[in-house]
């Protein structure tokens, strides 16, 4: 099998595929799409082709395409089992989907690249608009998933006390959080978490800053 992954170093989508990768041990290739220069590479006819979405990431595995982060990290979870990022049983499954898509559908939408550009270009808002708009939301959804991690009792994972697709969404949008100065201080489960994860491989290897193509 010959995996080729199409991202961007600061995106946030593309860091859980680059996790998920991780925490499985496989190689890959990168190819970067740089999401601001000229306008966009994602938005050029060749990648276009490949992923119709004009978004990152993108995995080519031989000649198949999969695009979407999530569906992604399920597909390598189906297709290399081992080490796991879904719980064994349906109830855990359910926790860890939930926990995810809390970040990935909730929180990190409507806070992509396109939507702060559409603020930006379209709707004449400015830069210290947009700011606050971020934060507004990361602090939205934090506060509920905050709230929900405590209630599970979660420590230095986000559910089980072992690895999953939570914690492969987290991560990035803590990330995304520090980028616009959210205080953290209100989000003590999110801040333990995070702190605990970023000093595994899996996290601490595949961050922007370690990327091939990162400023």
């Amino acid at each position: 099998m010959s995996l080729t992954l199409y991202t961007y170093f600061r995106s946030s989508a593309a860091w859980r595929v680059r996790a998920a990768l991780a925490w499985k041990g496989l190689d890959y290739q990168v190819v970067p799409v740089h999401l601001l220069r000229e306008g966009g590479e994602q938005h050029a006819e060749a990648y276009r082709k490949l992923n119709p979405q004009e978004l990152v990431p993108a995995l080519c595995d031989g000649e198949h395409v999969i695009t979407q982060s999530m569906a992604i990290c399920e597909y390598l979870d189906e297709t290399h089992p081992t080490p796991a990022l879904m719980p064994s049983d349906p109830l855990g499954r359910a926790r860890v989907r939930a926990l995810a898509q809390a970040i990935a559908c909730d929180i990190h939408p409507i806070n992509n690249l396109r939507v702060l550009q559409h603020l930006k270009r379209n709707m004449g808002h400015s830069q210290e608009d947009t700011d606050n708009w971020y934060r507004h939301w990361i602090t939205v959804g934090f506060a509920s998933l905050e709230n929900e991690l405590a209630r599970l009792g979660s420590k230095d994972f986000c559910y089980g006390g072992a690895m999953s697709l939570a914690d492969i969404c987290l991560v990035p949008q803590v990330f995304n959080a520090r980028r616009f100065n959210v205080d953290l201080a209100p989000y003590p489960h999110i801040a333990q978490i995070d702190a605990h994860l970023m000093s595994l491989p899996t996290f601490a290897d595949t961050q922007p800053s370690r990327q091939p193509d990162a400023e």
